[in-house]
């Protein structure tokens, strides 16, 4: 593969990104307004790569991708864990952390780290290569140094941090009831609110930086497990840093644009779904969420000294391992090359970052040529006025199925009866829709709260829950002063609490038909609720609020037709048709209905367009009043219009 050297320069004084060329495109484009691009090693080796299996991807990113715009090698999580019997994703006291409780490389895996100098020989050895390094990072303080009670670095004297004359350690700002929900063996939040827990954050992304990194993955900090506490602290300390530094956060589960709204100016990307992987179900789950953050003109908003992109999360395409999988690549993609095409449009379309996922040194050509697709790329480096295109037609073919589906709603989906469900999650509290709880007594001691919103209209028993007091120690209670906080049970028996955030991770199909999720009865803050006057139902763990949802049962999520249409830079129209059917689809669109969403355009006016069809390479001498083509199952068509 013959490839383009692309050069990539950051001003470190000014922190502001410039940009040349990425791939053929012009130059001079401020670098910081384009989705990020690169590869990531969760895919391909959940947690257990090594340095020289990293380096050795690097070295093929940098070769073969990166004149394609592909510029950050990522490093995800667990890099500071043994790979030794007995360790896994959630295992405990496997985990190399310094006197300091800070995380540092594994040397069993990342023999240059045995200096003491962390990533620093790593991330020298990517910038060599014309790439930036980046790492996923958790949040606040592991359990690991918590139970160790290490002390807190004062980097301002390089000594132990004091404060009212005497040393502050980890079990002083470690928030133990807020553990990550899905890795509670793993880490926990930190107070912000004291001056030590800042200490210790400040001495982590200090550390970062004196590595040499250039993109911090943090998780376990939204979506369900939203700490904005923590995420504007660590936002202001990499916007003091001499040199920019990506922040991207994760996971994505439950997120809203209302939600998003609050990380204005803190962070450049975000997981706005479940962890995608390679599934139809992963990739038809996007649909929706794509088409919200459009809608919101949220592509791109204001972040981090630059832009803040929704983020669609990886592309888990070509040579794959599984998730919480204690092994690196063993399989391929499950996806058919019809769904890998669906999956890479609609992220371009919606201009998501794209981090590729498989494993780039056994890249096939077919992969290599779906992730570096001019057009794609195009669309999205530049395109704008992306949004999904409502007024759009399938006609399904095939042995008596030949019915004309209308889409006179964005959400065409085939449903088999009107039965509704209740699906429970979480939302901002801003979210007007979050006030729809009630008290009601049920003698003289107990109580249980309901969600009467859309109840009543549909003639139902609303979903109640039993309110039962905290099991924790008064003690606990004080740390946040939540002393009205109350545990809320599924049935009187006490048995299992409702939780904020699941107990596992979720991928995107999952988080789609979640059900409230309920545990056994442990008290910390996951379970913890705090019934307000205003009707809305507060976690304590992530200050989020419980909201319900009516859903048809039987929605077909996977089924229908959509579209997505866009403007690019030189004036053309990009249009989008996606068949979520089972069956090959006659999809089709009028340039009257076009000219509805891009105004000015004149396309209702008998407009004489050309162009082709990305996939099949069809041209288009002349495009009258409809375009439409036949699209395979679960299969995409990508047209490139250009109308006078």
């Amino acid at each position: 593969m013959k490839t383009t050297l692309s050069l990539f320069c950051c001003s470190l004084s000014l922190l502001f990104c410039f940009y040349l060329p990425r791939g053929s495109l012009s130059a001079g484009v401020d670098r910081c307004k384009l989705p990020p691009r690169g590869w990531n090693s969760y895919d391909s080796f959940c947690w257990t790569i090594s340095e020289d299996d990293f380096l050795k991807s690097a070295k093929v990113v940098a070769k073969y991708l990166k004149s394609h715009g592909y510029e950050y090698v990522v490093l995800d999580y667990l890099w500071y864990r043994r790979l030794v019997p007995g360790a896994y994703t959630d295992s405990l006291g496997f985990d190399v952390i310094d006197q300091w409780g800070r995380m540092v490389p594994a040397p069993d895996r990342w023999h240059s780290a045995k200096s003491g100098n962390g990533f620093a020989e790593v991330a020298k050895e990517v910038h060599s290569l014309g790439l930036k390094f980046g790492i996923h990072v958790m949040r606040g303080l592991s359990r690991q140094a918590f139970d160790a009670n290490t002390p807190i670095l004062d980097i301002n004297t390089g000594r132990a941090y004091e404060e009212s004359g005497r040393e502050w350690r980890a079990q002083d700002i470690g928030i133990k009831e807020r553990s990550c929900a899905w890795m509670p063996h793993g880490f926990m939040s930190v107070n912000t609110s004291l001056p030590a827990g800042r200490a210790f954050l400040s001495s982590l992304y200090h550390q970062y930086a004196e590595w040499g990194v250039d993109f911090i993955k943090h998780d376990c900090v939204f979506g369900d497990d939203f700490n904005l506490e923590e995420i504007t602290y660590v936002s202001g300390l990499l916007k003091k840093f001499d040199r920019p530094i990506l922040y991207s956060l994760s996971p994505g589960t439950s997120v809203t644009p209302t939600m998003a709204k609050e990380l204005k100016g803190l962070a450049n990307m975000y997981r706005v779904t479940g962890d995608d992987w390679d599934s139809w179900g992963d990739v038809a789950s996007h649909f929706d969420v794509a088409r919200d953050f459009a809608k919101a003109e949220m592509v791109p908003g204001e972040g981090l000294l630059g832009s803040s992109w929704p983020d669609l999360d990886m592309l888990p395409l070509g040579w794959l391992t599984d998730a919480g999988a204690n092994q690196g690549p063993h399989r391929q993609c499950n996806l058919t090359l019809d769904e890998q095409r669906t999956q890479m449009t609609l992220w371009s379309m919606a201009r998501s970052p794209l981090m590729f996922g498989g494993d780039v040194r056994q890249i096939d050509e077919t992969t290599y040529k779906l992730i570096t697709n001019p057009t794609l790329l195009e669309i999205n480096d530049y395109s704008s006025n992306n949004m999904e295109f409502p007024y759009v037609t399938g006609k399904i073919l095939g042995p008596e199925r030949n019915h004309l589906m209308r889409r006179s709603k964005i959400s065409m989906l085939k449903r088999v009866n009107n039965h509704h469900t209740r699906v429970v999650g979480v939302t901002s509290c801003k979210d007007p829709n979050a006030n729809g709880w009630s008290v009601e007594s049920l003698g003289q001691y107990h109580e249980q709260i309901c969600w009467r919103k859309e109840d009543e209209q549909l003639n139902r028993e609303p979903l109640c829950l039993y309110k039962r007091k905290p099991l924790l120690a008064s003690s606990e209670h004080v740390l946040y002063g939540q002393d009205n906080r109350r545990l809320f049970t599924s049935d009187d028996g006490v048995k299992s609490c409702l939780d904020a955030s699941p107990r596992h991770k979720l991928t995107s199909s999952e988080w789609k038909k979640k059900q409230p999720s309920f545990s056994t009865c442990r008290g910390d803050a996951n379970q913890m609720w705090k019934l307000s006057s205003n009707a809305t139902l507060r976690s304590s763990y992530s200050g989020l609020c419980a909201r319900v949802k009516q859903v048809k049962a039987n929605d077909v999520r996977t089924s229908g037709v959509r579209s997505w249409i866009a403007t690019g830079r030189q004036g053309e129209i990009y249009v989008a048709f996606f068949n979520l059917n089972v069956e090959k689809t006659l999809i089709s669109a009028k340039l009257s209905d076009m000219a509805k969403v891009l105004p000015g355009r004149n396309l209702e006016d008998k407009a004489d367009c050309k162009g082709r069809e990305v996939w099949s390479g069809q041209r288009y001498e002349a495009v009258a009043d409809s375009l439409e083509m036949v699209v395979d199952k679960h299969g995409c068509a990508l047209f490139t219009l250009n109308c006078s």
